[in-house]
């Protein structure tokens, strides 16, 4: 039972706009590293962006990996939904609105597929809103460019999360206020290129595709602050 939630994963080149990351690459690891994986990418939160999953199609074509994607605008792109997802080594959650995502979900059950999903073994990951959407809330532009609090996440993990710790200047404050004033509970931050490994509901491992980047520990004081520990990751190869 695994889940990387992640401020990051996919990279750019010289030749396409995502080409797998070092993190991507470690949730292929923490499948077991099947000889020709299947990767099953989730681009609700993005409106099922065209542009995006082609990304997607393309970042994998010179890897033997049997990529698919599942969209649910207009309507599911799978009769058996839940066959699809049972049936892949790792999902892929992509960023955009935590918010969308979560009511388009749980419209069409892909809510409880994915908790079976994880059950079963899938490696569950994403970025941002693919991040956001395993715990119980975070920070969330989903509403506009003033940052809101999420609170009706999939709550697979008990703790909150906050997502581009150090390059969105709102995250780091709201979040801040939302776990002291206990809208949030205490839970994991990463800066931009850090991921977080779950084995179970345990924080096993943090990593980085980039040196200097951190994750943090954010839990409430006493006085309606909170303290905030530093985590450093282990860096994975670039």
């Amino acid at each position: 039972m695994n889940i990387l939630a992640t401020s990051g994963g996919f990279k750019a080149d010289d030749r396409r706009p995502m080409r797998p990351g070092p993190l991507v690459d470690h949730a292929f690891e923490l499948a077991a590293s099947p000889a020709r994986p299947r990767f099953c990418y989730l681009g609700t939160a993005s409106g099922d962006s065209d542009y995006a999953i082609s990304a997607i199609y393309q970042a994998f074509n010179d890897r033997d990996v049997v990529v698919s994607h599942v969209a649910l605008f207009p309507m599911p792109n799978f009769a058996d939904l839940r066959g699809h997802l049972l049936s892949q080594h790792v999902i892929w959650v992509g960023g955009g609105s935590v918010a969308g995502l979560l009511a388009m979900w749980r419209l069409h059950g892909v809510d409880e597929i994915l908790r079976e999903a994880w059950a079963a073994g899938v490696v569950l990951a994403g970025i941002s809103a693919g991040s956001l959407c395993w715990h119980i809330g975070g920070t969330t532009d989903s509403f506009g460019p003033d940052l809101r609090p999420v609170t009706n996440g999939l709550a697979l993990l008990p703790y909150s999360n906050g997502v581009h710790y150090d390059s969105e200047a709102q995250r780091r404050p709201l979040y801040h206020r939302l776990v002291g004033n206990g809208t949030l509970p205490a839970g994991y931050a990463t800066d931009d290129g850090v991921g977080l490994h779950y084995r179970g509901v345990e924080l096993v491992d943090v990593l980085s595709d980039t040196p200097g980047k951190a994750a943090y520990h954010v839990t409430p004081d006493a006085g309606g602050g909170v303290n905030e520990t530093r985590i450093e990751p282990r860096l994975l190869g670039r």
